[in-house]
C-alpha cells in the first residue's frame, strides 16, 4: 500500500467520532449496520453521521449498499486487513541498524 494512502487511511481514523463508527461497524460483522442503526447507537445527528461515513468510504474503510429503503454499512475487512498489515510489516524493520 502506498504512504499516501495509509496517510488518508489514518487521517479518517483520527477523528473521534469516525473511530467510534468504524469501531461499532467492525464489531457488527459481515451484516453491517444500518444508517438508522448507527445513528442510534451513536447518538448523532443524521447529517452528522453522513458526514463522517462519507470520509470512511471515500477512504475505502467501509462500504455502503441500498437494500430497499435501508443503506447498509459495512466494513471492507480487506482494507482493514491491508492497512494492519501494511503496519506490522514495517515492524522492527530496522532493528539492530545504526
Amino acid at each position: 500500500m502506498d504512504i499516501d494512502t495509509t496517510a488518508a487511511r489514518l487521517a479518517a481514523l483520527g477523528n473521534p467520532t469516525r473511530l467510534r463508527l468504524y469501531r461499532l461497524l467492525v464489531r457488527a460483522g459481515e451484516g453491517g449496520l444500518t444508517m438508522g442503526q448507527v445513528q442510534d447507537r451513536l447518538g448523532i445527528p443524521a447529517s452528522t453521521l453522513s458526514h463522517h461515513v462519507r470520509a470512511l468510504v471515500l477512504v475505502g474503510l467501509i462500504t455502503q449498499e441500498r437494500a430497499g429503503t435501508a443503506l447498509i454499512c459495512r466494513t471492507n475487512y480487506p482494507v482493514m486487513q491491508a492497512l494492519l498489515g501494511d503496519l506490522a510489516a514495517e515492524c522492527c524493520a530496522d532493528a539492530g541498524h545504526p
